[in-house]
């Protein structure tokens, strides 16, 4: 039978720093706070970032994202439009060719808009697993 004086919980927990309560405490007088100043002083706090009225550096630094660069010569063609090439193997050159893409373009995937009417070899041509499934159901391949 135990009492509820010696109940403790199953974890360690550490108890708080009482501060203020003599000088051999070791957080006696100052309890901590130093001498003076904004800080040692009740309810002295200020905002995270504040730097005493100079402009905060977050204010400071320009806001900034990020764009990707392959964004910039990547380009998504569809799979209807494949059909309208007159070629049996289709890459990014003869996308260029064909007026499909701009020439600036480096990187092409091809997503599902249509249907795949004949078979077609495709080359260092990113495709989504759908097209991938219809080009090979028509007798394609793709590399």
């Amino acid at each position: 039978m135990s009492l509820l004086s010696t109940l403790a919980p199953e974890i360690a927990r550490k108890d708080k720093k009482r501060v203020g309560r003599g000088m051999g405490s070791g957080k006696g007088k100052t309890c901590g706070r130093g001498h003076k100043g904004q800080k040692a002083r009740s309810g002295g706090f200020h905002k995270v970032g504040f730097e005493g009225g100079q402009m905060p550096i977050q204010r400071r630094v320009p806001k900034f994202g990020f764009t990707s660069r392959k964004s910039m010569v990547s380009e998504s063609v569809r799979s209807s439009d494949l059909n309208l090439i007159d070629a049996d193997v289709i890459t990014v050159d003869v996308l260029l060719e064909a007026g499909v893409i701009k020439s600036n373009t480096k990187f092409v995937k091809i997503y599902a808009s249509g249907e795949i009417t004949r078979p077609l070899k495709l080359k260092g041509i990113r495709v989504s697993a759908s097209i991938k499934e219809a080009i090979e159901k028509a007798g394609g391949s793709v590399d």
